[in-house]
């Protein structure tokens, strides 16, 4: 389990970091305009802001692109050798991580299982399969801080908008991944939702227990206004 999660982290990485070093670059624009509206934000909340802004493009790193796409890119950077491939030398090229049009055209044959509520969770519980229990349960925790973060971030965040963003951004990755070759199936919808809005009621939580800790990481106001 452990190595299967470090291979998804690894995937994330490249975009991630790309999302980190444009972050900081737009950095002073956003400080102008928080200052503009007399707000600061502390060094704790830009932090925090770092951490989704580079969880979001892992997100899409992760989903949005052929399966392990960005496995290959990661070892080819850091690792030359890797199949000895080179960008154009050895014939690599994006494409070929692409299916063609017959197979996504026969992806179609199975629409109506994948639309099936449920179906894929119950075939996990029932064959009690470790890697469809792990695959259900990183469908809910990968969703998590798409809940969580924008709740912690920002004061009028609430539960229906973290029920919001994550059924509308999975439902948009579901859709994405049957046009390049991914699986796509309802639950995962389900799933993912319900992990966005389980990461807003751990932020709720958190707030219950430390409201002057989850305070911290939003704007403080100089004038009168909040960060929304």
């Amino acid at each position: 389990m452990i190595l299967d999660i470090l291979g998804y982290v690894r995937q994330m990485v490249p975009l991630g970091a790309a999302a980190l070093a444009v972050f900081f670059l737009l950095r002073p624009v956003r400080k102008r305009r928080l200052g503009g509206m007399n707000l600061v934000s502390s060094a704790r909340r830009e932090t925090a802001l770092a951490l989704f802004v580079m969880f979001c493009a892992g997100l899409a790193a992760l989903t949005l692109f052929p399966a392990n796409l960005w496995a290959y890119v990661f070892d080819w950077v850091f690792r030359r050798d890797y199949w000895n491939w080179g960008w154009g030398v050895s014939g690599w090229r994006l494409a070929d991580f692409y299916p063609g049009w017959e197979e996504t055209a026969s992806q179609f044959a199975h629409l109506s299982s994948m639309l099936t509520p449920f179906e894929e969770i119950s075939r996990a519980l029932n064959r009690r399969s470790y890697w469809l229990l792990f695959m259900l349960l990183g469908n809910i925790i990968m969703f998590m801080p798409l809940g969580f973060f924008p709740a912690l971030l920002w004061r009028r965040w609430r539960w229906w908008k973290s029920l919001l963003a994550g059924f509308c951004t999975s439902a948009s990755i579901e859709f994405i991944q049957f046009f390049i070759g991914r699986s796509t199936d309802i639950d995962d919808v389900i799933l993912n939702t319900a992990g966005a809005l389980t990461g807003f009621w751990i932020y709720w939580l958190l707030r219950a227990i430390a409201p002057s800790f989850t305070e911290k990481f939003q704007c403080q106001p100089r004038g009168g206004y909040y960060c929304g």
